[in-house]
């Protein structure tokens, strides 16, 4: 799944790849905006005073922060897979079984850089990309917009994909998709200059999960199991498995 997600966005919807660090600094995990809020459900080394990425948005915000971009530069396209770490303090139960929700897991997140007045457009290149993967896996999904209510400190407009799980018969949260505006520029003094005479201004930033996993296989092993208990490979998944089903 993560090699054929990584193929699709480099490949067809024009995003570059980047690997990231696992471990990020204070200031890193400050830029993106999860700290100081989220604190007490990042995992920390109090030694190093070094944060476990709990998404990969959190590094790549930094890859240009104290920048000054050419506009011929934007927007810019990023894609990168890491592994998640999450303190989930849900109470105990069956929601906290499985691999339902976990405290590590892997997604690949998408993230653009541009101008102001494109970054709507970059929502919904985002949302488009996201959805283009649900639709390849021909597996069942919804979006939602999110009310203001909802969404993070530093959205100012947001969607969630879902996908339907057959078995447990709920919809999960597959991918979240947002636009930060200049919030995270502003933190991280991420700026582009539009002219050759032009004062620079603050970019806008936008990131998505494109998709996060496990609840993509929830959604594989549920939707697709047959009668006699095997479970139907993705037909766009089958030339990286080498294999139809799981028997």
């Amino acid at each position: 799944l993560i090699s054929w997600m990584l193929d699709l966005h480099t490949s067809e919807h024009d995003y570059t790849e980047f690997y990231l660090p696992y471990l990020v600094s204070r200031e890193t995990a400050t830029i993106s905006g999860q700290l100081p809020k989220f604190d007490d459900t990042m995992y920390h080394d109090k030694e190093d005073d070094l944060w476990l990425v709990p998404t990969a948005e959190m590094p790549i915000t930094s890859l240009h922060k104290h920048e000054i971009l050419s506009v011929s530069e934007l927007p810019l396209n990023y894609v990168a897979h890491t592994p998640s770490f999450r303190r989930e303090k849900a109470a105990a139960g069956r929601d906290t079984r499985g691999i339902k929700r976990v405290h590590q897991f892997e997604k690949v997140e998408m993230y653009l850089f541009t101008e102001p007045e494109k970054s709507n457009d970059g929502l919904n290149k985002l949302l488009a990309d996201a959805e283009d993967v649900c639709t390849r896996l021909e597996l069942p999904y919804r979006v939602l917009r999110l009310c203001a209510g909802g969404l993070g400190a530093g959205s100012t407009k947001s969607f969630d994909i879902e996908m339907w799980a057959a078995g447990c018969r709920e919809w999960l949260e597959v991918s979240s998709c947002s636009n930060c505006l200049d919030f995270q520029a502003r933190r991280g003094n991420i700026r582009y200059r539009s002219g050759a005479k032009m004062r620079p201004e603050f970019v806008h930033t936008l990131n998505g999960s494109g998709l996060a996993l496990p609840r993509v296989i929830i959604a594989i092993l549920e939707n697709n199991q047959q009668a006699d208990g095997s479970v139907l490979i993705p037909k766009v998944l089958r030339p990286y498995t080498g294999f139809d089903y799981i028997g």
